[in-house]
């Protein structure tokens, strides 16, 4: 048991670096408590006491703004980081090492009783401030979601969603968990070495635009020698400047 306790203890040690001891952990951490008091309600939820186990998740609740329905199922390891206003529903199942902000819901899209109505997050999910994840998806292990993002379809392992809905995004980070791995853990969703599809794809057509727009000058050019028209190249160094200073405001 205790050795089950220090385990979750020098977990949130190495994630948080707020965390100076154990017994500041065991003594402050509310997310530690929420954890703790759901053991107790989904153990006694098992063996049919449901009521009070409902009971002491609301007491739960009440001490630590954590809310844990007692049919949740969560692993080892499992990191309710600040907490207040997380929510997680009757279904839910958290596998081992994630880590979850304050702010979260873990919620369901069903009214239907007896179905899989809350997410499933796999090994290592990191679930950032303010994030609903939403349905009885998979959200694949080592998987990211940023800040107050709308997930409502399975996110693939290692992948990072953002936005609303959101989009899907694929980092290039090291999965060994050597210090190379720890120095990227990424709180809050921030995922170094990505970018957003859509800025991507914005900064692809000013690109073309570019292009087009030396091509078209080139154009000019040549038709003013062959006429001997002098040629008003300032419109377009105007054009480039501007399409230039638009990609470096999508690059911050």
């Amino acid at each position: 048991m205790f050795n089950s306790l220090f385990d979750q203890v020098d977990s949130i040690i190495a994630r948080d670096p707020a965390a100076r001891n154990r017994l500041e952990v065991i003594t402050c951490y509310q997310g530690l408590h929420a954890v703790f008091f759901h053991r107790i309600s989904h153990f006694l939820w098992n063996i049919g006491l449901k009521w009070i186990a409902r009971v002491l998740s609301m007491i739960s609740r009440f001490i630590t703004g954590i809310e844990i329905h007692p049919g949740a199922k969560i692993g080892r390891r499992v990191f309710l980081d600040h907490g207040l206003g997380i929510v997680i529903g009757e279904t839910t199942e958290i596998g081992d090492d994630c880590t979850i902000y304050q702010g979260v819901t873990l919620g369901g899209t069903s009214l239907y009783k007896g179905v899989k109505r809350h997410p499933t997050l796999g090994k290592g999910v990191v679930v950032s401030a303010g994030a609903k994840v939403l349905g009885g998806f998979t959200v694949g292990d080592g998987a990211r979601v940023g800040s107050n993002a709308v997930v409502l379809k399975e996110i693939p392992a290692g992948a990072t969603a953002v936005g609303i809905p959101a989009r899907i995004l694929h980092p290039d980070l090291p999965q060994s968990p050597d210090s190379k791995t720890k120095e990227y853990f990424s709180a809050y969703g921030v995922t170094p070495n990505v970018d957003d599809p859509v800025s991507m794809a914005l900064k692809g057509l000013i690109d073309a635009t570019i292009e087009q727009e030396a091509k078209i000058a080139a154009l000019e050019k040549a038709l003013a020698k062959l006429s001997n028209t002098p040629t008003d190249a300032s419109g377009t160094s105007d054009t480039k400047r501007d399409l230039d200073a638009i990609k470096e405001w999508l690059k911050e």
